[in-house]
């Protein structure tokens, strides 16, 4: 009697395992049957606009370093699995932080620095998302679109410094510049002395008016003591 109990125990255990066992399969095929979706929706819509838009991004390849080594970074794309777009995301994060440096002179303005604070926050976001425990795909694919937007923004604006500066200036513009540089002066100091000319102090006496009296406007005026 016990033997025939324990051999019934016996195939009830190996069933629920045999099923267990199954069921783990399953789970496992499901999820990587998931993760293989992911990485190629990812694989699919990682393009980025690694190439120069226009003349003047592709010279400043060659004067600003941080801005070729991270159009470089962007250029290689991962391959074969999730963990390589992985560690690409912090490569580029890493080199998206580094364009606050040696920003060249010409571009060290407001809306360029508006534009790199831009794109290092959604690199930096790209770098979030992409490794959470539970990768989302589709904003992985939303994020390196709008990194695109803000790279296009960022070269237009350059573009636009440059062909600006090569507007020349109009007849009397230098001149006004001058005199708003000299009213700024004036406005943060004391008043320049004009070239030639001294300043008259406060209360001084005008010779040959004793008393001090005020000159009369009209020189024929008779003057009353």
């Amino acid at each position: 009697m016990n033997n025939k109990v324990m051999l019934l125990f016996l195939v009830l255990w190996t069933v629920f395992s045999c099923k267990d066992n199954d069921e783990r399969l399953a789970d496992n095929l499901r999820d990587a049957k998931k993760k293989e979706l992911i990485f190629k929706t990812i694989d699919k819509g990682w393009i980025f606009f690694d190439a120069p838009i226009n003349s003047t991004s592709e010279a400043t390849l060659k004067t600003w370093p941080e801005w070729r080594d991270f159009m470089d970074e962007l250029s290689i794309k991962p391959k074969k699995t999730i963990t390589a777009f992985q560690k690409k995301s912090k490569s580029l994060s890493t080199k998206v932080m580094a364009l606050n440096n040696n920003v060249p002179s010409q571009f060290d303005t407001p809306p360029i620095r508006c534009r790199i604070s831009a794109l290092i926050t959604q690199v930096r976001m790209l770098d979030l998302y992409i490794n959470l425990d539970k990768v989302s795909d589709k904003k992985v694919t939303e994020l390196v679109s709008e990194i695109n937007l803000e790279l296009v923004s960022l070269q237009r604006q350059m573009d636009k410094i440059v062909e600006k500066s090569k507007i020349p200036m109009e007849v009397g513009e230098s001149e006004l510049l001058m005199m708003l540089d000299t009213t700024r002066a004036i406005q943060a100091g004391s008043p320049p002395v004009v070239p030639g000319s001294q300043a008259m102090p406060e209360n001084k006496v005008i010779p040959g008016n004793p008393g001090g009296a005020a000159t009369p406007k009209n020189p024929n005026d008779a003057h009353v003591e």
